[in-house]
């Protein structure tokens, strides 16, 4: 079993077709799992920028009002 291809253990499916019921409540959790995510749909990569932005946001303001 892999993350990103969770294999039923009741029908030995994926659990992205949704075979069985256990399929369909685990693929419906892990969607509300992944839509409850702040940043989950955010790259590593673009977490990274926004924090360098914000930074440098902080140190802009830092020297405007010193």
């Amino acid at each position: 079993m892999t993350f990103d291809r969770p294999v039923c253990a009741n029908c030995a499916g994926p659990v992205s077709e949704g075979r069985c019921p256990t399929c369909r409540a685990i693929r419906a959790r892990l969607q509300e799992e992944q839509q409850q995510r702040l940043f989950g749909s955010l790259s590593p990569a673009a977490l990274v920028a926004l924090l360098a932005a914000l930074i440098a946001c902080a140190l802009i303001a830092r020297h405007a009002f010193a």
